[in-house]
């Protein structure tokens, strides 16, 4: 059985799909949440009420004036969007 043009040509689509995946793949580059004695506090409210629950204690310390966010970070409101939570 041969291929036929759009057979192969759908193949080759296939693969450049892929390859770009690959490519944009990587190492995770944000940071996780950490499970110290500061944050701790929180993981039993995001996992029992959910992410957005705890996002709401994020910007307690987490400001212009305590733990300022680095230039050109996104908007401070979905915190738990990027940055995992530790799994220890």
């Amino acid at each position: 059985m041969a291929l036929k043009k759009g057979d192969t040509l759908f193949i080759v689509l296939i693969l450049v799909v892929l390859a770009v995946f690959f490519a944009i793949s990587g190492e995770e580059t944000t940071s996780h949440v950490p499970k110290d004695e500061i944050h701790a506090r929180f993981y039993p409210i995001i996992q029992n009420e959910g992410k957005k629950a705890g996002e709401k204690f994020c910007g307690e310390c987490h400001n212009e004036k305590q733990v300022p966010f680095p230039e050109g970070h996104p908007p401070k409101f979905r915190c738990l969007f990027c940055h995992k939570l530790d799994r220890d």
